[in-house]
């Protein structure tokens, strides 16, 4: 079942300069059709100004289409009555957390979203509760956010946004601003909601690792669809993938210079497991020997 559906996704803006009497058209998504279904986990990939965050925006319908249509559970987004339930059925997380967090606690702020909601106050307290739980958060429940760390408030606007129990979050490359163990606690609280809540994650981001375990992955370049498929199809393709400024995975890069370097490494070989065991297989003799020294030393 489709929960977000594009067709033919246009959008324009324009743009004035001092003097000008015409204004000019910029075009940031160009024909742009995609369909992410109910439970997945999407990735949706580029490098800076490809359109991937407009493209963001258009699906939570804070930006209207210039031409195409946007659905969202089969709403139609340019029409004004279904804002409000498109809004109850999609949110968004923004890679700056202090730009979604207004509470002086957390509880206040986790509050925020249902409560303009119109939700009830008994079951607002529920609803804190639970995306506190569901994030790891519960115990910073009356701290001020402005105490907390970069990966600590991500996760609170994450939870802010869950308390509104939508069926889908859409993520802007929200690790952008956190350092390395901030992202993991991001991403593993991302993951959480994803398989364990079973709410639809469509994630925006340029480091194609986070998406690795995607169940599918769109690459934007230029405002259109450039490449999409699993990731493991996708992996096959590493030219093109580099050619759209995406940098691969150790692993996944590894892989490549070995095979552009001539070695016949096998198709279905992605991973640095299978790597490992088939140059353990292949080469037995001195892999095997320094393989076994370098666990030794760590």
């Amino acid at each position: 079942m489709k929960i977000i559906e594009t067709l033919n996704l246009i959008f324009k803006y324009r743009t004035y300069t001092e003097n000008q009497e015409i204004p000019e058209e910029k075009t940031v998504l160009d024909d742009v059709s995609i369909s992410i279904k109910k439970g997945d986990f999407v990735g949706i990939l580029g490098h800076n100004g490809s359109g991937k965050s407009t493209l963001a925006k258009h699906l939570t319908a804070l930006l209207q289409p210039t031409d195409g249509a946007v659905f969202i559970k089969n709403m139609d987004s340019s029409r004004p009555e279904n804002i409000i339930p498109i809004r109850r059925t999609a949110g968004m997380v923004f890679q700056n957390p202090d730009n979604q967090i207004i509470g002086n606690l957390v509880e206040e702020d986790v509050a925020f979203g249902p409560e303009n909601l119109g939700v009830p106050t008994e079951e607002i307290w529920d609803r804190i509760a639970e995306a506190l739980e569901a994030t790891g958060m519960t115990a910073y429940r009356e701290q001020s956010p402005g105490s907390l760390s970069g990966g600590q408030k991500q996760k609170i606007a994450i939870a802010g946004i869950l308390a509104m129990e939508p069926e889908c979050i859409v993520f802007d490359e929200p690790t952008a601003m956190l350092d390395p163990r901030g992202r993991a606690e991001v991403l593993d609280a991302i993951r959480h909601l994803n398989k364990d809540k079973g709410i639809t994650v469509i994630y925006i981001t340029h480091h194609i690792e986070e998406v690795e375990n995607a169940e599918y992955i769109y690459v934007m370049d230029e405002g259109q669809v450039a490449m999409q498929g699993r990731p493991d199809e996708l992996w096959s393709r590493a030219e093109e993938l580099k050619r759209l400024g995406i940098s691969l995975p150790f692993d996944k890069e590894l892989l490549y210079l070995l095979r552009q370097g001539g070695m016949n490494i096998p198709a279905e070989i992605q991973t640095g497991e299978a790597l490992e065991e088939f140059l353990t297989q292949t080469v037995p003799g001195n892999f095997q020997k320094e393989n076994k020294t370098t666990k030794q030393g760590q």
